[in-house]
């Protein structure tokens, strides 16, 4: 029998991959390029299926290829550009999108294809008005909409993004992805409970839909599910492995369940490290950086949080009062959405340089080029944080800092930023950790209120009411449910005491409300708060006598917040830095006898002051001075002791021994 021809052999594969037959398509592919290697269909659709199963290099070559020898082919161009898109080569895919566009200008998967790489470099206009485009081309396309959806809602523009996952879901009803682009709208618009269905529909539609898995998970956390949000976002990485992202949900979330001994976390960072940093190390180089031990140094700080958020606040007074004679100071912007904030904090700096969009090796190597001494992560494993970044040790030395007093588990950030009562020399349980501690010798934080000019401190309402007001108006995701039946024995024993917790509307209101009927509770003694501009929120702790931590992970900006409107924090410290932070910020206040060091003693303190008003009225009346006056409000001594710090840890650096020099050929 003969073999059948190339043409014939190209037919046939074309029909398995049509059908979704990737395996069978790829044999007859590689069977044709056998006898012909230059055979450019067989090359350019074999390299759409190494596209298809995650092969993006070998797909990058075989495209390549086949665009060598048609050069004229928009279609080449295009999947070439889908191609490097996976590889965070941006500029690469781009350039590929607009060779596509230049033989045929209409071409709709090109166009459709640039706008979402446009979207990836932050080019939100530019990307804007290429979907807008492709749209036009295509108005019933319920990808498009979805795609166009999903950068209107990250750009904020809430109304026009849901009429578009609506219009997906009407054009395409068992399209899993608008509904997640829907469930994520109403997120961002704290709608939490509405998030939730819709997260719930995609994964109905397409249950093994990892990135709704792990939205699902992080709503949960933000509602105090914690146990149903560890097994979606546990989920969600089983689908993804490779999602570096998903696993940092997965680690932070480990980070507010008390239920977890520290061995549990350990072991997840051990793992981050290995399955997504580790494998990085090829990209690591040789640093030529200046070695004299007392030059001015560069320092570079990167973060997603360079805006109205805790780390933005808590840098505005450190960036002011840095040794600018000593230091040179640069920061890598990851910020999507700037604010005032973002300008006041530009504004202290010698360079910066916006990276959203850029992939984590076009940053390394812009760092390498700015020469930076030191590079400060600010995100741990927070949203949008660029910890693989750090795992190509652009710079030398490399530190993290003040996303949460934790760990990152990375081997090539060499320090973490602490303090002594955080991380005090012999603590108790140890994460295992890749970082050093490097322990400043008051405070982790340095503090300066969210707004200016700040509400006056309010008279204790307790001698108004006739009754005392506990508050907790940390992030409602830090509520445990232990926390919570501390609270109801609380209330069970200060039969006239009232509670103020911050939980946006939803389930878990009732669901709080639930738990303290069951205790005998009336739940009318529970009043919540939702989220509030900043000088509303401050005004809040004016109905608020005595300020409760949750656990195990307590407030940092929350209890400073407190403090400064007078409202002293009953606080539980643990064996770890991040269940340590009301130690820490209690103790620079001098208020160290407010931390208590087991379940029974937390309320045992929180009783023993509400039965005592004289005492809540002095402490009320002098809180804010006392914050004024302590090393928390002292940036210039702060600034001073993390400069030590910094320099300590480059003078440790300078005396190793230099590398020896790669030989060049």
């Amino acid at each position: 029998m003969t073999e059948p021809d190339a043409s014939q052999t190209l037919q046939l594969a074309v029909q398995h991959h049509q059908a979704g037959r990737l395996s069978e398509a790829e044999k007859f592919y590689r069977q044709i390029l056998a006898r012909e290697p230059r055979q450019v269909n067989a090359l350019h659709l074999l390299g759409v299926i190494a596209h298809q199963t995650g092969r993006h290099d070998l797909a990058v070559e075989l495209i390549r290829q086949a665009a060598a020898l048609a050069p004229k082919q928009p279609a080449i161009h295009s999947n070439l550009g889908e191609a490097y898109r996976p590889l965070n080569r941006l500029d690469d895919a781009v350039a590929s999108f607009r060779k596509a566009l230049a033989f045929q200008p209409d071409f709709l998967p090109a166009l459709h294809g640039l706008g979402n790489a446009l979207a990836a470099q932050g080019r939100i206009d530019d990307a804007t008005a290429c979907l807008r485009e492709a749209l036009a081309l295509q108005p019933e396309s319920a990808t498009i909409r979805n795609d166009l959806g999903n950068l209107l809602a990250a750009r904020g523009q809430f109304d026009e993004a849901t009429a578009l996952f609506q219009q997906a879901i009407a054009v395409k009803p068992d399209f899993a992805e608008p509904y997640n682009g829907l469930g994520s709208v109403f997120k961002d618009r704290g709608q939490l409970e509405e998030a939730v269905v819709c997260y719930r529909q995609a994964l109905v539609l397409k249950p093994d839909h990892a990135l709704a898995h792990n939205n699902l998970g992080t709503i949960l956390k933000d509602q105090g599910q914690l146990e149903e949000a560890i097994v979606c976002l546990r989920r969600a990485r089983a689908l993804s492995p490779n999602h570096a992202g998903i696993h940092s949900n997965l680690v932070y979330t480990l980070e507010y369940h008390s239920g977890h001994e520290a061995g549990v976390l350990a072991a997840e960072l051990h793992r981050w490290n290995q399955e997504h940093a580790r494998p990085l190390a090829r990209f690591i180089q040789p640093h030529p950086n200046d070695r004299s031990p007392d030059r001015r140094l560069r320092l570079g700080y990167v973060s997603p949080d360079f805006r109205t958020h805790p780390v933005g606040w808590f840098l505005r007074p450190l960036f002011a009062a840095h040794d600018r004679q000593s230091f040179e100071l640069f920061c890598y912007s990851n910020t999507h959405r700037v604010d005032g904030v973002t300008t006041l904090l530009r504004s202290h700096t010698d360079g910066w340089r916006e990276i959203v969009g850029q992939s984590d090796q076009q940053v390394a190597d812009l760092i390498r080029a700015d020469r930076i001494d030191i590079l400060v992560d600010l995100a741990l494993h927070t949203a949008k944080n660029r910890l693989l970044l750090f795992a190509r040790k652009p710079a030398p030395v490399q530190v993290t800092y003040l996303g949460y007093p934790g760990h990152s588990g990375l081997e090539t950030i060499d320090y973490r930023l602490t303090d002594i009562h955080l991380d005090p020399p012999v603590s108790g349980a140890s994460l295992g950790r890749a970082e050093q501690p490097a322990r400043l010798p008051e405070t982790y934080w340095c503090y300066r209120p969210i707004v200016d000019p700040c509400p006056e401190v309010a008279a204790l309402p307790a001698l108004a009411a006739g009754h005392i007001t506990f508050g907790c108006l940390n992030a409602f995701c830090k509520v445990t449910s232990e926390t919570l039946t501390a609270w109801c024995r609380l209330l069970s024993t200060l039969p006239h005491a009232r509670l103020v917790i911050n939980a946006q509307p939803g389930s878990h209101r009732t669901r709080v409300h639930d738990l303290f009927a069951a205790s005998g509770i009336d739940p009318q003694r529970v009043r919540f708060v939702g989220m509030v501009p900043p000088e509303q929120y401050l005004q809040s702790y004016s109905a608020i006598d005595i300020g409760l931590d949750p656990f195990p992970f307590p407030g940092g900006t929350t209890t400073c917040d407190a403090l400064w409107m007078g409202v002293p924090v009953i606080s539980l410290a643990g064996p770890t830095p991040v269940t340590r932070g009301g130690l820490s910020l209690l103790s620079n206040v001098g208020l160290s006898e407010l931390v208590a060091h087991s379940v029974d003693d937390y309320l045992e303190k929180a009783i023993a002051l509400a039965r005592d008003l004289p005492r809540l009225a002095a402490l009320r009346t002098g809180l804010r001075e006392r914050m004024r006056c302590s090393p928390l409000m002292d940036a210039p001594r702060f600034a001073r002791h993390l400069e030590a710090a910094y320099r300590t840890m480059w003078r440790r650096w300078c005396a190793q021994p230099t590398p020896a020099a790669v030989p060049t050929r």
